[in-house]
Parts: C-alpha cells; structure tokens; sequence
C-alpha cells in the first residue's frame, strides 16, 4: 500500500478506526504516530498529505491536504473473458495497478458460465482488489468496471468509442501478432484490447468480434492463462502508446 485511500466522507471526517485495515498498517507497518505524516489520497480525486493530529485506543486522527490530481488512468479499456475468480483478483489488480481505464467482465460462450455467478463483484471483492492495486500504484483514479452477459452486449457498450483501436487477443488463426500493430498503437488516441476467457474465442465470437473491426492477432503460440495474457497485452499496449517510458 503506497498511498492510503479514503472515500470524500471519510477524509471530511478524519477519523481511521482502529480495526480499520489502514490503521493497522499506518501504526504497525509505517510505524506512524502523532506528528507524523503518510501518503493519502480521496479516489477519484487528489492526491497529497495527511497528518496524524492524535492517535487514540488506536484511532487515528488525521487532516487532510491535497497536492495533486492524481495520476490519471491510461486510454486503455480492457474485454475480459470472465475467469475464474482466483485469476480475477489478480487481473484486476494488475489492471488497476497498469491504469487501465476501465475493464469489461464477459460471459463467452466457451467460458465456465458459473464464474459469472461468482460473489467477486456482488460482494465488493472486485472492488475492493482494483482499489488494492490503484493503492500499489500510488494513484487515486480506479478503473470502472463493468460486467456483461454476452460479447455482443460487450462490445455494443463499447461501440460508441469510435476512435479507439480495437484489438483482440488470439492464438488461434490470427494472421498479425501484437508487435505488429505497434505503429496503429503509437498513433491511437485510446485502444480497446479483448482477451478471451480459459477456453479462449469460439468461431461465432471470432466472426462477431471483425464484424465490430477488431483486429484478431496473437502474442505467439504458447496458451497463456487470461491473467496472464491480460496483464502481458496491457504492458505491451501501454508501452507503444508511450505511457511507460
């Protein structure tokens, strides 16, 4: 955690309970107490300073001063085959970490359709590991998330990004790899990159994918998992737009 978080009503009151997951690592793993002072940040919004005015029963008391914008999110929008959950968490949090700007979960027709069911975004878990890595990343902005039944009501939503070039990850049949596209990527002002679930694109979802202009091309021959290729396609990606340098 390199910047702690806090919600606009949480830095108006300036208060961290003590069995708060913050507190904890403010006292116990930064070692802060009255006087001191700690990376802080609103999500969404500024990032900057705050400073413990008292710490009481291990109750922290802070006041808050923000000194930036926050490091803004990439123009960058991930289509992600719903994986397992274990795999999600990770994903997510190395989406958030990369600064995506937002990552839309799918049902595809190969994908375990009882992932989609899964409690991770119900219950704020996704949530909660897209805030871990915006925290990793010592920003404030997090990506949205959005969640779809199928790849056609996906890629609708998305359809209205007009400008963005649209990419899809794959290792069956794909005529182009991904280092071929970096010079259409250096000159995008945004790019959307779909990567498939476990069991990877069905024909009918390869066909619906050229329909909406997405380029089909692979990162070589080896089966990655999704996280694995999610997190690998966006280093790329962000690289040739320039965003890592």
């Amino acid at each position: 955690m390199n910047i702690c978080l806090f919600s606009a009503d949480e830095i108006a009151r300036g208060v961290i309970e003590a069995r708060d997951e913050r507190a904890r690592h403010i006292l116990k793993i930064l070692h802060k107490t009255q006087g001191d002072s700690f990376s802080a940040g609103v999500v969404g919004g500024q990032a900057g300073t705050a400073f413990i005015s008292a710490v009481v029963d291990g109750e922290i008391h802070f006041s808050f001063t923000g000194e930036s914008d926050g490091k803004p999110l990439f123009p960058l929008d991930l289509v992600i085959g719903f994986p397992r959950p274990i795999q999600l968490k990770r994903l997510l949090r190395d989406a958030a970490g990369l600064g995506a700007r937002s990552v839309h979960l799918t049902a595809t027709e190969l994908g375990e359709k009882s992932y989609l069911e899964s409690n991770i975004v119900k219950d704020g878990g996704a949530q909660r590991m897209l805030l871990d890595g915006t925290a990793q990343a010592a920003s404030t902005h997090v990506p949205a998330l959005f969640v779809h039944n199928s790849l056609d009501e996906c890629l609708s939503v998305l359809a209205e990004k007009s400008d963005s070039l649209k990419i899809a990850l794959d290792n069956v049949g794909a005529e182009k790899s991904l280092i071929a596209l970096f010079p259409a990527i250096q000159s995008a002002a945004s790019v959307t990159a779909a990567i498939g679930s476990e069991r990877g694109w069905s024909e009918n979802e390869r066909r619906i994918l050229e329909s909406a202009g997405y380029a089909r091309c692979s990162m070589g021959t080896r089966v990655l998992r999704t996280e694995t290729a999610a997190t690998t396609a966006m280093s790329l990606i962000l690289g040739a737009m320039g965003f890592l340098g």
